[in-house]
C-alpha cells in the first residue's frame, strides 16, 4: 500500500516518525492554549491595577482639594481686619504677606492629580469675583467614586467642589454650592 502524501507527510502508520509529528501539534495546541490563559490574566491584572490607581488618584484629589479648603478658612480666619477675607490666588496661601510676620497657609502648591500641573479652578462665592472660597480640578475625567464625604453626587473630577468653612463657622456658604464637599478636619 502505497502511503498517502496528504496524512502526516506520508509517514507510515505506527512508525516513531509519525508519533513525532503527532506530538508536535498536540505540543503546539497546549502552548497556544497557554498563551491564551496568560494573556486573559494579564488583562485581569492590568484591569486590577488600572482600578487602584484610579482610587489612589481619587483619594489623592480628596486630600490635596481638603488641603486647599483648610488653607482657605486658615487665610480667613488670619485676616488681621474684621470681615474675613478671601484670598485672591493660591499664591496668597503660600505666603501670606497681609501681617507683620509671613504665614504660610498651604505646604506647597499641589498639584491635581488628575492634569498634574497646579492649574485648580478658583471658584467665586460673593461678590467680589477677584477672590475665591472653592477650588475643583478642571479635569472631566469619569470618577469611580459616585458620591462626596458630605453626600453630592460625582461623575468625574470637576464635580468635585472643595469649599472653604466660612471664618465665622457656619455651613451656610457650603450648602449653597452644589457639589461641594467640606473638609473633613473642619467642625460640622
Amino acid at each position: 500500500m502505497r502511503p498517502r502524501p496528504w496524512r502526516s507527510g506520508g509517514l507510515p502508520r505506527g512508525s516513531a516518525a509519525r508519533r513525532r509529528v503527532a506530538a508536535r501539534g498536540f505540543t503546539y495546541l497546549g502552548v497556544l492554549f497557554l498563551v491564551a490563559l496568560t494573556a486573559a490574566g494579564l488583562a485581569a491584572l492590568g484591569k486590577a491595577w488600572s482600578t487602584a490607581s484610579q482610587r489612589e488618584r481619587e483619594r489623592e484629589l480628596q486630600f490635596r482639594g481638603e488641603a486647599i479648603a483648610a488653607a482657605i478658612t486658615s487665610y480667613q480666619k488670619a485676616t488681621p481686619k474684621a470681615p474675613p477675607e478671601l484670598p485672591r490666588s493660591l499664591d496668597d496661601l503660600l505666603e501670606d504677606r497681609r501681617g507683620v510676620v509671613i504665614r504660610r497657609h498651604l505646604r506647597q502648591r499641589y498639584a491635581d492629580p488628575f492634569t498634574g500641573e497646579p492649574d485648580w479652578e478658583l471658584v467665586t462665592q460673593d461678590a467680589d469675583k477677584t477672590r475665591f472660597g472653592a477650588v475643583r480640578s478642571r479635569s472631566t475625567h469619569p470618577l469611580l467614586r459616585e458620591m462626596a464625604p458630605d453626600g453630592a453626587a460625582l461623575r468625574k473630577a470637576s464635580d468635585w467642589l472643595f469649599v472653604a468653612q466660612p471664618a465665622d463657622g457656619s455651613a451656610a456658604a457650603t450648602a449653597s454650592l452644589p457639589g461641594a464637599s467640606a473638609p473633613a478636619s473642619a467642625p460640622p
